[in-house]
């Protein structure tokens, strides 16, 4: 009895093994394409990294050149002739040429390369928004009160990187405007904003001094 489940048992395994065997001619091509994929998509991955870790590396030597020009309208052509080869990049030469050509005089000029970045939609937000601030900033005569003041409330909005110093600037159109007690209001609202800065804290301030108001009348955050 005990030799005949043994041979049964061996029958079952040689059984067992046959059908294996007949799986991996089978489908044994899979596994190797699997492991292929494996290998290669992770070869592929370091080779990306390695890839935009040397492209980083170029445009920062490319933008470090270009800004060791000695004079401010060299350094705009300089930063004008770099190829950048991401949205992100694309938004740092642009901040950097508006920065050159405003050093330069050129405020017609720094305006449109902040605008270029305000308008393309492959930029991250946080460089758009930063760029329509600046913009405006530099608006001078060439926009209107109302449009500024519409164009700053829409950066004023919630979770907006630039939504305090925002506030600011519709606080100077208040001024400007002469609507004296909504500028209090809105700088006295300024102060009590938990992400407030000591600076813009300190700018408000001195505001809310120049226009009759009482710094003590806001709490100090």
């Amino acid at each position: 009895m005990s030799n005949s489940d043994s041979f049964i048992d061996e029958v079952t395994e040689e059984v067992r093994r046959d059908r294996l065997f007949a799986l991996m001619k089978r489908y044994g091509w899979i596994a190797v394409l699997v492991v292929i994929l494996l290998v290669g998509g992770a070869a592929w991955n370091e080779w990306r990294k390695a890839s935009a870790r040397a492209s980083a590396e170029q445009l920062g030597d490319a933008i470090l050149a270009a800004l060791e020009q000695d004079d401010a309208q060299e350094r705009v052509s300089a930063l004008t002739a770099i190829d950048a080869p991401t949205p992100g990049g694309k938004a740092l030469l642009h901040l950097l040429t508006s920065s050159e050509q405003a050093s330069a005089g050129d405020d017609a000029g720094a305006r449109n390369s902040l605008d270029a970045i305000s308008a393309d939609a492959e930029v991250p937000e946080i460089y758009r928004q930063i760029a329509a601030y600046k913009a405006l900033t530099r608006g001078g005569t060439d926009i209107t009160v109302e449009d500024r003041r519409l164009r700053f409330e829409g950066l004023a909005t919630p979770g907006s990187p630039v939504r305090l110093l925002a506030e600011e600037q519709l606080a100077l159109i208040d001024i400007e405007t002469g609507e004296r007690d909504a500028a209090l209001t809105r700088l006295r609202a300024l102060l009590e904003d938990a992400e407030i800065t000591s600076g813009l804290r300190r700018r408000a301030t001195q505001l809310i001094v120049a226009l009759g108001g009482t710094p003590g009348e806001v709490s100090a955050g």
